[in-house]
């Protein structure tokens, strides 16, 4: 729990840096996202979520998919996709959310990260 509050601090912080995202760019580092995600017009549940409309939604508003165990308890205790969540999320996913289904292992470039947030922005 320490590290989760370290990390979230410190991305919280470099926050800025994430609305600043190119959606184009971030179009193209999302092809990795596209095994298990969809967005657009008729993007459908895969192994993971739709993702349109989550920036800034609550975690866990698809109600047509099943979350994870970690994921619910996360999304009850509040838990909203805002850039810095998505931004510790996108980077290190097993840290941010223990016991995770998501198998990813994360994005390592804050530009990536930045440009795919601001890519998934575009479909809200």
């Amino acid at each position: 729990m320490k590290h989760l509050a370290i990390g979230l601090l410190s991305l919280t912080l470099a926050a800025p840096a994430f609305a600043t995202g190119d959606a184009e760019k971030g179009e193209k580092v999302f092809r990795k996202c596209k095994a298990c995600h969809a967005v657009g017009e008729d993007a459908k549940n895969k192994v993971g979520p739709t993702l349109n409309g989550v920036m800034g939604a609550a975690a866990g508003a698809n109600p047509d998919f099943k979350y994870s165990d970690a994921l619910i308890e996360m999304a009850e205790g509040g838990l909203v996709w805002d850039e810095a969540n998505m931004a510790a999320f996108l980077t290190k996913p097993k840290e941010f959310m223990p016991k995770t289904k998501m198998s990813f292992a994360g994005l390592r470039k804050e530009d990536d990260v930045a440009n795919v947030i601001a890519y998934l922005a575009t479909f809200n």
